[in-house]
C-alpha cells in the first residue's frame, strides 16, 4: 500500500513538472540556454593557430603581386648581339637569363611576359609596344656587353625616366652587390626601348663577354641562375629604395636599398638609331651612287650614238677631201693643153 502511495506521488511529481516546462515562455528557455553557454569558458588560441589563420588569410585575399614584369631578352635571331668575330653570342646569353628570371618571378607569384621566348629576332618598337600595353607593368631589358679592348669589364644599370631610377637603383644595387666583376654605377641614357617606354624600364648589362673573365663566368649556368635572382631581388625591393635625403640613415633600416648616383649620358647618340640611320644613308647613298652610275652609262651610250654617225661624216668629208685633192694634184701634174 506505501509503494502504490509513493509511485502515485512520484507521478504527480513528474507530471507538474513537464506542464511547468510546457508553460514556460520562449524568452525563459532562451535565458536558461544564455546562462548555460555563458557557464562554458571559452578556449584560449595559441599563437600557431593564430598565424596559421592569418596565413589562410592572406591567401584567401591573394598574395599575388599586382604588377606585370615585361622580361626583355636583348637581340636574337639574326640579330647576334656585341662586336664582329666575338667568340660567345650575346643573344644565346641573354636569353638564357631571361628564362631563368622568369621562372624565378613565377615562383614568387607575378605575372610575366616575355618579349621574346626562343631564338628569333624583335624589332625594337615591337618590344616597345609589347611593354605599353600593359599599364600596371614594369620593364626589364637584359643584355651582355662587349668592347673592343678586352680588359673593359663590369656591371652596368641603364634607365631614362626619373621614374625608373628607383627601379635601376634596385636592381643595380643587387647585381653589382652579388657579382665578382667591379660595379661601373647607373647610368642614364636615351636607348630606344628606354626613351620609348610609358612604363618603368631599365636595361641591365651583366657583364662583358669580351673579357676572358666575365666571359668564363658567363658560360656557367650557376652564375646566369644567380644572375637572374639577383634582379629578381632588385623588382621586389624596388619599393624600398630610400630617397636622397633618407639615404644616410641607412644603418637604422638594414632592409632599406640606397638611392644610386647615376652618370647622365643622354647626349650620347643611341647606337640603336644610329645604325639604323647610318644603314638607311648608306643604302641611299648606295641607291644614288647606281641610279647616278646607270644615268652616267646611258649618257655615255647616247653621246657615244651620237658621235658615231658624225664620226663617219667626217670620215667621208675626210675622203671626199683626199678624193679633191688628189684630183686637184692630177690636174695640177697634167700639162694645159692650151700652154702648147
Amino acid at each position: 500500500m506505501r509503494r502504490l502511495c509513493c509511485f502515485t506521488i512520484g507521478l504527480t511529481m513528474l507530471c507538474l513538472v513537464v506542464s511547468a516546462f510546457a508553460l514556460s515562455s520562449p524568452e525563459d528557455v532562451k535565458a536558461r540556454r544564455g546562462r548555460s553557454s555563458a557557464a562554458r569558458p571559452t578556449p584560449i588560441p595559441s599563437s600557431d593557430s593564430l598565424a596559421e589563420g592569418s596565413s589562410r588569410e592572406v591567401n584567401a585575399k591573394g598574395s599575388r603581386p599586382s604588377t606585370i614584369i615585361v622580361i626583355d631578352a636583348g637581340h636574337g635571331g639574326v640579330d647576334r648581339g656585341g662586336i664582329p668575330r666575338q667568340a660567345i653570342a650575346e643573344k644565346t646569353m641573354t636569353l638564357d637569363v631571361a628564362q631563368r628570371l622568369q621562372a624565378v618571378l613565377v615562383a614568387s607569384g607575378y605575372r610575366v611576359v616575355m618579349t621574346r621566348d626562343s631564338d628569333v629576332f624583335v624589332p625594337l618598337p615591337t618590344r616597345v609596344a609589347i611593354a605599353n600595353s600593359y599599364s600596371n607593368a614594369i620593364f626589364v631589358c637584359i643584355h651582355f656587353n662587349s668592347a673592343t679592348r678586352r680588359g673593359a669589364n663590369g656591371i652596368e644599370t641603364y634607365f631614362y625616366s626619373r621614374d625608373s631610377l628607383a627601379l635601376a637603383s634596385a636592381i643595380h644595387y643587387y647585381v653589382a652587390g652579388g657579382a665578382p666583376s667591379p660595379n661601373r654605377g647607373v647610368r642614364r641614357r636615351g636607348y630606344y626601348v628606354l626613351r620609348r617606354t610609358r612604363i618603368p624600364a631599365v636595361l641591365v648589362e651583366c657583364g662583358f663577354l669580351t673579357n676572358p673573365s666575365e666571359a668564363q663566368y658567363a658560360q656557367s649556368a650557376n652564375y646566369r641562375q644567380k644572375l637572374a635572382e639577383e634582379i629578381a631581388s632588385g623588382i621586389r625591393g624596388r619599393g624600398s629604395v630610400a630617397s636622397a635625403a633618407g639615404s644616410t640613415q641607412l644603418a637604422a633600416n638594414s632592409a632599406t636599398v640606397p638611392l644610386q648616383p647615376f652618370i647622365d649620358q643622354t647626349r650620347v647618340r643611341d647606337p640603336d638609331i644610329s645604325r639604323s640611320k647610318r644603314s638607311a644613308k648608306r643604302s641611299s647613298k648606295s641607291k644614288s651612287s647606281k641610279s647616278r652610275k646607270k644615268s652616267s652609262v646611258a649618257s655615255d651610250d647616247s653621246e657615244a650614238a651620237k658621235t658615231k654617225p658624225s664620226r663617219k661624216k667626217s670620215q667621208k668629208k675626210h675622203t671626199q677631201i683626199s678624193d679633191d685633192e688628189s684630183s686637184s694634184t692630177k690636174k695640177k701634174s697634167s700639162p694645159n693643153p692650151t700652154e702648147d
